[in-house]
């Protein structure tokens, strides 16, 4: 492993400039998308397949948009993800899946989805919705001020503690997974 882009090991991570260049081309990004909510691993053959049906919003794609796929992430997109640490791929027997690196760039794929609000801006939402909640409450909303601002303050922090835990459990890598170095 080695290039221009500096060397990258497990341990170090990456540099938010090369997970923004692998981020920026949307055939990476599919590849990584497809790893991640699979099992972590693929074939060339399946990741050509699925990306192809995405480009050409056809399900098969053409023969000549799967093999267009298949040539540019054989020979391009793969090679520079393995170079990365992002995935292992073998280029012998077409195999592809998740490396050590790949938690790095997942978070910055979890930051902002390509469709639908953001985590921050979730909770942003809900804080939002509890001031006014309670705002109204106080002021004397017919159905707030029966729930009361205790009522809507217990509401809002178990939606906070489910929606906390869901995230949690979703996200690939927590502090304890990192602390114990799995």
């Amino acid at each position: 492993m080695s290039g221009e882009e500096g060397d990258h090991d497990g341990d170090a991570g990456l540099a938010a400039s090369d997970i923004h260049d692998v981020l920026r081309n949307d055939r990476r990004r599919l590849v990584l998308e497809r790893l991640r909510s699979g099992d972590g691993t693929s074939t060339v053959s399946e990741l050509a397949e699925h990306i192809g049906g995405v480009e050409s919003g056809e399900s098969p794609p053409p023969r000549n948009v799967r093999q267009s796929v298949y040539v540019s992430l054989h020979q391009t997109h793969l090679p520079k993800l393995d170079e990365l640490g992002i995935v292992e791929y073998d280029s012998d027997a077409k195999t592809v899946s998740l490396a050590d690196n790949a938690a790095d760039v997942g978070v910055y794929m979890e930051v902002v989805p390509q469709y639908g609000i953001s985590w921050a801006e979730y909770y942003l939402g809900v804080g939002l919705l509890g001031l006014l909640s309670i705002v109204g409450a106080v002021v004397g909303v017919p159905v707030l001020r029966a729930i009361g601002p205790t009522g809507i303050g217990l509401g809002l922090s178990v939606l906070v503690l489910t929606s906390s835990l869901y995230r949690l459990f979703e996200q690939e890598s927590t502090l304890w997974d990192r602390l114990r170095g799995d």
